[in-house]
């Protein structure tokens, strides 16, 4: 074990680390909370606002959160981004021992010295629970990492397990008691359901100072007074001692696991830490430190990182060492030539490579060996952001474009050394909106007004574009950006270019056709247009419409024509070479001739006579922007002594070239066809077709877009086994693999191009296994029942069906599922419910009451009135028992259950009123939301499933619907479609 870090601080308290970055908060006696970065040994801040000792701290794992409470009744919150606390949670009557955040939930949890656990909502900023029962200060509470458990700690010499399950089921489910019934803190002190004692463990003989959970086995450990480590085990119904490890000479303030191996660590006041070995119960080893005392451990949850506090120093212990960028430490052993011979943080060997080059390179650079920068530029791969940023800090920007080989990269160089001609290559090569914007912005800046032009027809920004045109003064291309406009049906840079153009004719047109007739009148009238003038007044209707007046005194505002157009790029200055390219050049000296730069970009270059539109009237970055296409205009002219008719022998003829066909000689392979697969997909739009085909990924599309499906998991097994029926394979020549046959339901009418699958599953099929679901379902196996209507409720998307008959079926079937598995899911919670006090057996009633209302068989529908009536007679709610009863008599049931309805009837009727008032009104009709199981009256706002038609309320849009656990609840779909006739 390595001291890696260590601080000096007042009596340090608390310590936490992050999750995820090399930080570690460290809490003081002094009140002063510390953040440390222990890789670079700095302190990053610190926070004040405590009056007293800070002893617990502690990070959240996911938000830029932690939270503190110290000896002056406090917990702060706060957000080590803002650097300032957010908000201070009152309630403890003593000092605060620990606080931790619940791993998944927005909870706090802290121990005090006033004997009580408290757990704290820090999203509402209310206390939730008080978890009451210890009888001595509460030195540590925390959390299970993974179920619903606190374990806690106390000098009463006791360690207990709480259940927290009623607070996260209250919590978080729709029915959660207000908090106004709880009292004014919402909580209950004399203790609720919310949290009880699972497990007490006692057997430690002076006070327990600490008790943590195992990550993953179903472990305790714990520290106490009376110098010992005892581990625990437990199960759902009890908790013992499996072993004590003893050896500490004081008493032990910390004991915790490690995250990954059979360890355990403690620490203690005997100034020493030490190490134990689960399995053996012994201790491997022993850090010790005489002229410190030891307080707290804390574990880093990923790495092989902990920290150990001390009443003046804080200290890391880990494995550190940086050869190269990392993300984890290594023990460097030996280094020879490129190769860094190591240990990794497992004690496994490893060789790493380095690349000496970087620091050869730089070396060559400070003692200007330009010649051998030059190589290394053109031999070795020179790689890495430092790299570029170190030369651009030594100002050799053009150094680092010549040997990066990132199109990104070279394209943000360029950009910052204003080589436009790089820049240009690469955002060719990128062909990215954002590096064609940036370019844009650049070119335009220098005055390359034609590459610009280029960078606008990439990016179709049609409106800078006209503008170009504009003050450029090509007016030709502006007419056809007016063109462009108006095939793009873009009223507003249509009439926009017209402006530009001082079109009068474009404008009356434009506004004539969008129907601004009176605008459009106003402007021929104005303009002088008298036929257009004429056509208009003509069009008005004296009685309904006013023709507007035209102003005597209007002006002509025309744009000025320009007087010379500018064709050519602004002028640029000539610099000097850097050193780079000099080098270059005089390598170079005398193997090519000088190019004048001049002449290159003259006249022409970047031109866009002709704007290559595609179907929807945008510019097609493709093509070339030229007038004419490529190769015209490129022939030799007559100044060039070129002599075409040459007296050559005939037996010299050879052919042109290679044209691909059979007449030269090449063999031309035939065009692979489309597989049946294919066109299955081809030809329907049905998400069956395409799972036959194998295309699962269209059918999870056109299963979303049709029925909104979300979550595709439960379908896995219904996609393999209808792919399975999608194919028949027959044995072909001995030796060769098995050929596939595709057989298709409309073999007769279509060929191969029209085909479509055989679909196996039929509508029969299913109704066959709703009487299953049925018998089921009046053999009491509710669970079964809801498991065999869902594969029905989830089958049907999956149908192919003929006429419109089947396609009426198969929506009632949808109903029938949705009415018996919503109903039969409800029965399975209510029995779930305990009958303890009043307002359970209220609700118990009540959901009774609901499942009354779907729409089942008549001998279901008789075993849920009976159930009802029993209950609602139990709870002496005659009146409503007696209406259950004659909807019973209805029926007809059997004779024993028709005499024993009578007499509840009779009964009922000598006193017809009911003694509670329920959530339960039959004469307003209603839906039962399938996940709260209460009623949504009519009126009332709803969401539905858009396969199952399961109605909700609001809150849970966007959920997973509970009916078919497939489907996303009041998600806007197409519809279900399961025949060609629904797309006609």
């Amino acid at each position: 074990m390595l001291t890696k870090f260590e601080t000096k601080s007042a009596r340090v308290k608390g310590l936490s680390f992050h999750p995820k970055r090399p930080w570690v908060l460290t809490s003081l006696h002094n009140g002063v909370i510390q953040l440390w970065d222990y890789r670079m040994c700095t302190l990053i801040d610190k926070f004040d606002e405590h009056d007293g000792p800070v002893r617990g701290i502690d990070f959240h794992k996911q938000q830029p959160l932690f939270v503190s409470g110290g000896d002056d009744y406090k917990i702060k919150v706060w957000n080590y981004k803002l650097r300032r606390c957010l908000f201070t949670l009152l309630g403890h009557l003593d000092y605060i021992r620990t606080t931790f955040f619940h791993h998944e939930y927005p909870w706090i949890l802290s121990a005090s010295d006033d004997q009580t656990i408290r757990i704290w909502n820090w999203q509402s900023r209310t206390c939730v629970c008080v978890l009451t029962g210890h009888n001595h200060y509460v030195m540590c509470a925390q959390f299970h990492p993974s179920e619903d458990l606190v374990v806690s700690a106390s000098l009463d010499q006791t360690v207990r397990v709480w259940d927290i399950s009623g607070l996260r089921k209250k919590n978080l489910s729709p029915g959660a008691v207000d908090s106004d019934v709880r009292g004014i803190t919402g909580v209950d002190l004399f203790g609720t359901t919310d949290a009880v004692v699972k497990h007490v463990l006692e057997g430690h003989d002076r006070g327990v100072n600490w008790a943590a959970f195992h990550p993953t086995m179903p472990l305790i450990v714990s520290g106490a007074d009376d110098r010992q480590v005892k581990i625990w085990r437990m199960n759902e119904s009890k908790a013992w001692e499996v072993d004590t490890c003893r050896g500490h000479y004081n008493n032990v303030s910390c004991a915790v696991f490690h995250p990954r191996q059979e360890l355990i660590l403690s620490n203690s006041e005997d100034k020493s830490i030490r190490v134990w070995d689960m399995s053996k119960r012994t201790g491997v080893q022993t850090f010790r430190r005489d002229h410190d005392r030891f307080w707290v451990l804390a574990a880093h949850p990923n790495l092989n990182l902990f920290a150990a506090e001390k009443p003046n120093r804080c200290s890391v212990f880990s494995d550190h060492g940086i050869i190269r960028t990392l993300d984890l430490p290594i023990y460097i052993t030996r280094v020879k030539g490129n190769n860094v011979y190591c240990l990794d943080r497992e004690c496994r060997p490893r060789v790493l490579t380095i690349d000496p080059t970087e620091f050869k390179f730089k070396l060559a650079l400070i003692n200007r060996k330009y010649d051998e920068v030059l190589h290394m530029v053109r031999k070795a791969k020179l790689v890495g952001q430092s790299i570029i940023a170190y030369l651009q800090k030594k100002g050799y920007p053009e150094v680092a474009l010549h040997f990066v080989k990132d199109e990104k990269t070279r394209f943000s160089l360029a950009l910052e050394c204003g080589n436009i001609e790089i820049a240009l290559e690469a955002a060719k090569a990128l062909d990215d909106k954002s590096c064609w914007e940036k370019l844009g912005e650049v070119a335009l800046l220098q005055g390359n007004h034609q590459i610009v032009e280029m960078c606008y027809q990439r990016t179709k920004n049609f409106d800078k574009l006209s503008f170009l045109y504009l003050i450029t003064g090509n007016l030709e291309k502006l007419r056809k950006m007016m063109k462009i406009a108006e095939i793009r049906k873009d009223m507003s840079g249509q009439y926009q270019n017209a402006l530009y153009l001082g079109d009068i004719d474009e404008r009356v047109r434009i506004l004539k056709n969008c129907g601004q007739k009176s605008l459009a009148y106003l402007t021929a009238a104005t303009h002088g247009i008298t036929d257009e003038e004429e056509k208009l007044r003509e069009s008005f209707d004296p009685e309904k419409e006013i023709i507007p007046e035209v102003d005597p005194d209007a002006k002509l505002l025309l744009p000025p024509p320009p007087v010379m157009p500018l064709d050519t790029n602004w002028p640029l200055l000539t610099v000097s070479k850097g050193f780079f390219e000099g080098t270059i050049a005089s390598k170079a000296k005398g193997l090519a001739a000088d190019i004048d730069i001049e002449t290159v970009g003259g006249e022409g270059w970047g031109e866009d006579a002709e704007l290559q539109l595609d179907e929807d009237g945008f510019v097609d970055a493709g093509d070339t922007f030229g007038d004419e296409a490529p190769g015209k205009g490129q022939e030799e002219g007559g100044g060039w002594d070129v002599e075409e008719d040459l007296d050559l022998p005939p037996e010299l003829d050879v052919p042109s070239g290679p044209s691909g066909t059979g007449e030269d000689g090449f063999f031309v392979p035939p065009t692979k066809g489309s597989s049946p697969a294919q066109m299955w997909c081809n030809n329907s739009q049905l998400p069956v077709d395409h799972i036959l085909a194998g295309s699962f990924e269209t059918a999870m599309r056109l299963l979303h877009d049709q029925v909104g499906v979300v979550n595709f998991g439960p379908y896995k097994q219904h996609f393999l086994h209808t792919l399975s029926r999608g194919r028949t394979t027959f044995q072909a020549l001995p030796g060769l693999p098995s050929m596939y046959g595709y057989p298709q339901r409309n073999w007769k009418d279509s060929g191969l191009k029209n085909g479509l699958p055989a679909v196996g599953l039929k509508l029969s099929d299913l109704i066959q296994r709703l009487q299953l679901c049925y018998q089921l379902t009046t053999s009491g196996k509710f669970e079964e029942a809801v498991e065999k209507f869902r594969l029905i409720l989830l089958s049907i998307p999956l149908l192919v069906v003929d006429n419109k008959q089947e396609i009426s079926e198969a929506q009632q079937l949808i109903t029938i599922c949705r009415e018996y598995i919503v109903g039969l899911s409800m029965e399975i919670e209510r029995k779930k419910l305990p009958k303890d006090t009043l307002e359970q057996q209220k609700r118990i009633c009540e959901m009774a009451a609901y499942f009354t209302h779907c729409s089942l068989q008549p001998i279901h529908m008789i075993l849920v009135l009976r159930t009802a009536v029993n209950l609602f007679f139990k709870l002496k709610n005659f009146k409503t028992a007696a209406v259950f009863a004659r909807r019973l008599l209805e029926l007809g049931p059997k004779p024993e259950v028709s005499q024993q309805t009578r007499k509840i009837l009779a009964a009922c009727e000598k006193n017809l009123t009911d003694t509670y008032q329920l959530n339960y009104d039959m004469h307003n009709p209603f839906d039962i939301c399938a996940a709260s199981y209460r009623p949504i009256y009519r009126g009332k706002p709803v969401e539905k499933c858009p396969l199952s038609g399961a109605c909700y309320s609001p809150e849970y849009k966007g959920q997973t619907c509970r009916v078919t656990t497939v489907t996303e609840i009041g998600k806007d779909v197409i519809g279900l479609r399961i025949s060609p006739l629904q797309f006609r």
